[in-house]
This record gives C-alpha cells, sequence and structure tokens, in this order.
C-alpha cells in the first residue's frame, strides 16, 4: 500500500517545516508540535505524544486561525476508518491481539502501522508476563518477542518497496534493535529521523544505540530544530555534560524556559556531574511547577540519599505513594528510602517490585546491585548489575559495582577490566581512576597505579584519597623526596578546603614528614610537624618522642642542616600556575591489561 497522495503531501509538509535548525519562528513550531502529538496518539505512541503535547504547553498559546488543520485523509483512510476505530479502542484497552484481528488486511498507512505496532506490544506483553511469572528476578530469563521474526521479515518487504512512513521506519527499527541488529537499525532510525522529524520517539532510540561521541560523528542527521533536543539529550547520556548543558541553555534562550522537560534534563545533568545542590534546587523547582510529576523523580531521591536526607526522602517516597504506588519510579524511591535506613532487605524487595513492572529498567538494577553488596550476597549483585549493563552499557554504575564486587572476591584481573570500562565512561571521574590505581597495586604494577592516583588528583579527587594512596607508593619505592611532597600537597588541601576530614591521614602525613624533616637534619620542620603530630591520638607518643630526640641533638650542638633544601615549597608539577586540568581523556591502559 503506497502512501496516498493526501498522505505524502502531509508527510513532505511536516518533514519541510521541521527542516533548518533555527527557532526563529516558534508559533510553526507550535503548530508542528500539536499536530505531530496527535497522529503520535492516533498510532498509540503514548511517550512521544506526550513528549511534543508537553513541550508545544511551555510555547505561548495560538489563535483560533493558526491552530493546525486536522491531518486529510486519503481513500484508503476512509475504508480503513471502522476498522481502525474498534482497533484503536480495544488497543487502548491494551486488547492488542484482539486490536490485531480486527486490522488484518488494512491498507492505509495509519490502520497499517496500528496492526503491525498491535502484533509486537502482544508480543512484548507476553514475554514481559512469562518472566514475571516463571523466574526469579536475578535469573537469566531465554523468552523471547515470538512475534520479532515475523515482523521483521513482513517490515523489510515494505521496506524494500519503499512504502514505509516514518512511522513504519521507527516500528521497523524497533523490531532490528530487539533481535540485535544494531547496525541495521541505527540505519533505519536515522531514515526515520529524516522521513518525520519530529517524532520524537526516533531520536530517543538513536541515543540508546550509540555508545561514544565517534559513531555521533559518522551519522547524517536531518538539518531540524529537533536535532538541537537530540543532540542535548546524547551529550547528556554520553557524560559530555558542558556541551549538554550550553545545548539545554540556547533552547532555553530560545524560548522554551517554561519546558519541564528541559529543566528535569538540565537537573540529570548536574546530577551526573555531582552538583548535588544544584541539582537538588532545580528538582526542588520542578516540583513546584510540576508537583505531581513523577519521572526523574528516583533520580531526585537518589540525591536525596547521597545527602542521606531521611525526612525530605520520607516526605517524597509518601507522596509518590499517593500519586501511584505501582510505577517504576515509586518502587525506586521507596527502595533508596529504606535502603537509607539499612533496612537492604526490605530495600532490594522494592526494586524487585520496580523490575516486575518494568524488567528493563536500567536504574532499579543498578540500584539492586547495590542493595546485594550490602548484604554481602556478590553472585546475586553480579547479576544484577550484568543486567543493567545488558540494558544500557554505558551506565558507569553497574560496571563500577561489577568491580567493587569482584574486588571484595579478591580477583583483581577481572577487577581491573571492569573499573577500566568505568573509567572509559566516566574519564572525569577520582573514584573510577583510585578505584583502578588500587587494582593496580595489588597486582604489583606501580608504575600504572602511579599514573592513576596522580590523575585522580589532576581531575579534582572527590574523596580526597588519591594523594595520600600516592605518598604511601612513593614511601613503598623508597622516594622520599617524592612522598614528602605528596603528603606536603595533600595537607595544604585539607587545610585550604577547611573539612573536617578522618584525622587518620592528616596524621599519618604529619608522622611521616617529621621523620622525613628529621632524617635531613631540619630541626625546626622536624619539630613543627613533631607538635602537629601531638594533636592526634594514634601519632601523639611518636611526636613527643622525636622532639625530645630534636631537643636532645639542639642540646648537644647540633646544628640545622643547610645542604638539604626543605621541601616546604611546591614541586614544579605541583605549583600553583601548573595547575592540573580538570577535563582529561581516559587513560590509555591497554598495554598493561593483563
Amino acid at each position: 500500500a503506497v502512501i496516498g497522495r493526501a498522505g505524502a503531501m502531509a508527510a513532505a509538509a511536516m518533514v519541510a517545516a521541521a527542516g533548518g535548525g533555527d527557532f526563529s519562528d516558534l508559533r510553526e513550531i507550535k503548530k508542528q508540535l500539536l499536530s505531530v502529538a496527535e497522529r503520535s496518539r492516533e498510532r498509540g505512541l503514548q511517550h512521544s505524544g506526550k513528549w511534543a503535547a508537553e513541550l508545544a504547553f511551555a510555547l505561548e498559546p495560538l489563535p483560533l486561525s493558526e491552530l493546525p488543520p486536522p491531518p486529510v485523509l486519503t481513500e484508503e483512510d476512509a475504508r480503513d476508518l471502522d476498522a481502525y476505530t474498534l482497533a484503536k479502542s480495544y488497543f487502548d484497552l491494551k486488547e492488542y491481539d484482539r486490536a490485531a484481528y480486527f486490522l488484518q488486511g488494512c491498507k492505509s498507512q495509519k490502520a497499517y502501522f496500528l496492526y503491525m505496532y498491535s502484533r509486537y506490544l502482544s508480543g512484548e506483553k507476553k514475554k514481559d508476563d512469562e518472566t514475571v511469572d516463571s523466574l526469579g528476578p536475578l535469573e537469566k530469563g531465554q523468552v523471547k518477542n515470538e512475534a520479532l521474526r515475523e515482523l521483521r521479515v513482513e517490515l523489510s518487504k515494505k521496506h524494500k518497496a519503499q512504502e514505509l512512513d516514518g512511522f513504519g521506519l521507527y516500528l521497523y527499527g524497533v523490531v532490528l534493535r530487539k533481535l540485535d541488529l544494531v547496525k541495521e537499525a541505527i540505519d533505519v532510525f536515522v531514515e526515520a529521523a529524516h522521513v518525520l522529524p519530529l517524532h520524537w520517539g526516533a531520536w530517543l532510540e538513536l541515543c540508546n544505540l550509540i555508545t561514544d561521541k565517534e559513531m555521533l560523528k559518522f551519522l547524517s542527521l536531518p538539518d531540524t530544530w529537533m536535532k538541537e533536543f537530540f543532540l542535548a539529550h546524547i551529550y547528556t547520556e554520553l557524560q559530555l555534560i558542558e556541551e549538554a548543558l550550553q545545548k539545554y541553555q540556547s533552547l532555553i534562550d530560545a524560548g522554551f524556559s517554561k519546558s519541564t522537560y528541559i529543566i528535569s534534563q538540565i537537573a540529570v545533568a548536574y546530577h551526573n556531574i555531582r552538583d548535588i545542590d544544584k541539582a537538588l534546587s532545580i528538582f526542588n523547582e520542578l516540583r513546584k511547577q510540576d508537583p505531581y510529576r513523577i519521572e526523574n523523580m528516583d533520580t531526585f531521591s537518589n540525591l536525596l540519599y547521597v545527602r542521606s536526607m531521611k525526612p525530605e526522602l520520607s516526605y517524597l517516597a509518601h507522596n509518590l505513594c499517593e500519586i501511584d504506588k505501582y510505577r517504576v519510579e515509586t518502587c525506586c524511591v521507596i527502595g533508596n528510602y529504606y535502603s537509607l535506613r539499612s533496612q537492604h532487605e526490605k530495600a532490594a524487595l522494592y526494586f524487585q517490585r520496580a523490575l516486575k513492572l518494568n524488567p528493563r529498567y536500567l536504574g532499579a538494577w543498578t540500584l539492586m546491585g547495590h542493595e546485594y553488596m550490602e548484604m554481602k550476597n556478590t553472585s546475586a549483585a553480579i547479576q544484577a548489575y550484568r543486567h543493567a549493563i545488558e540494558v544500557n552499557k554505558r551506565d558507569y554504575r553497574a560496571w563500577y559495582g561489577l568491580g567493587q564486587t569482584y574486588e571484595i572476591l579478591k580477583m583483581p584481573f577481572y577487577c581491573l577490566y571492569y573499573y577500566r570500562r568505568a573509567h572509559q565512561l566516566r574519564p572525569n571521574d577520582s573514584r573510577m581512576l583510585v578505584a583502578l590505581g588500587e587494582c593496580y597495586e595489588k597486582l604489583n604494577q606501580l608504575v600504572e597505579a602511579k599514573k592513576c592516583y596522580w590523575r585522580a588528583y589532576a581531575v579534582g579527587d572527590v574523596e580526597k584519597m588519591a594523594l595520600v594512596k600516592l605518598a604511601k607508593l612513593h614511601e613503598q619505592l623508597n622516594e622520599s623526596e617524592q612522598a614528602a611532597q605528596c603528603y606536603i600537597k595533600y595537607i595544604q588541601d585539607i587545610y585550604s578546603c577547611g573539612e573536617v576530614v578522618e584525622h587518620l591521614e592528616v596524621s599519618t602525613a604529619f608522622r611521616y614528614l617529621a621523620q622525613y624533616y628529621f632524617k635531613c637534619k631540619l630541626w625546626d620542620e622536624a619539630s613543627a610537624c613533631a607538635q602537629k603530630c601531638c594533636a592526634f591520638n594514634d601519632t601523639r607518643e611518636e611526636g613527643k618522642a622525636l622532639l625530645r630526640q630534636i631537643l636532645q641533638l639542639r642540646s648537644q650542638g647540633e646544628t640545622s642542616s643547610t645542604d638539604v633544601a626543605a621541601p616546604f615549597f611546591l614541586p614544579a608539577s605541583l605549583s600553583a600556575n601548573n595547575t592540573p586540568t580538570r577535563r582529561v581523556s581516559p587513560l590509555n591502559l591497554s598495554s598493561v591489561t593483563p
């Protein structure tokens, strides 16, 4: 069934209208959004319809004379109208097989899409039901969507004959992705974006298949304003947060300042770079604007969890429970609440409930892995993290979690592999680098360990541990001057940020420096550090002993050495004008991987 002439004209009009990546005519953009929202809803694509409607709502209302006209009906649409109307009512009630039965033989694009989509969703529903019924939440499901192969055969025939519209291409791409034919799926989604640039679903599917910036460069995407939304989203996914925030800011400036979608994406971006205060304030603002919103609230709860904000997390959990307790996000929020209260069995139960509602929900797999780690159930944790990676290979938390699990199992080679994957996804996250360094240390690859610790310090060490670990490595290798320099820098860092830290490492640093200066016969510096040692319980006695020794040597007439320069200055590599950059590419450690 070739697209009817009127249908083809409508599609061409939408492509032409979406063309050009500028936002000068917001009224035209609003018309397009309202039109595509309606077309998506007619085909049962609820999420794409909702996305377009939310975006349209953020723009100024249109006068009656400028509202988009209803879509033009073709001969085929008129013939299929009764069957389509009946089937769509069954489809909305999730009676997919029944809908497909009444749509057999329909020729119009809209009815044909609904026919194929009903068959696809019927297969997915049966697969999910079977997964939930027959398997524990962690068993690897061998359940497949039986309809996929047939759908692929039929859709590929239509595709070759160039009889698929933008929505049909989108469905064909989804079927290919489900069959793990990633390369073919990407090509089809790009084609769908060219044919119907306004359909957000195709762009979103494309986002899930692109694994790095290189892949993005080689895609020939349509030059439309929708591309800006796509790029902002993919940059967030690929952890290119600065670029993402710039894109979102330019979209706000273009006239989308009221869009709750953009506000939530900015909050997620700040969450990804661990700017927790900023992310929390944006989420609080978002909840004022859209108090019954459930989307992204699991991310909000992660932030409250990290900050240990029990009352706020409790309020959020109760609030979401009142709105809809059987939503995946609600279950994750409640799981986080119990986890914060150290009720890990209960937390795991809620994450399992989330996965029964949606087995492809990434966040729940990762969080469940964390809970099993807390309960010391390493095999269950490994399975949960593996599921998370299957759902999304870009989830650094799952790779990092697997690294931690294998660390507990004392399998450093495995650890190294998983931590490296996490580091490649988050090159500027010091936690991954410190974990990598510890791995190399265990494998006695000390040069690589030193590189990792130094890089962790260079990108902005979150936990303030990299310099101490580096200093201890230098100690081990009898590189006393470098060790002293690291300890000096560590002490300066700790005191400059005015944090109250565990005294253990500060006292270790002062003890080492006191002994180092003592060996160098620098009595003033040695006694200054020894006095500092006296302030800590674990080094008090050593500090006093050293002070007595210095006093004794001074009374015997030993003068302070002038030959050895006191390294109470910063070496060139650590000086202020050579501040380490925050933005670095991943370490190339492939040459030393076992």
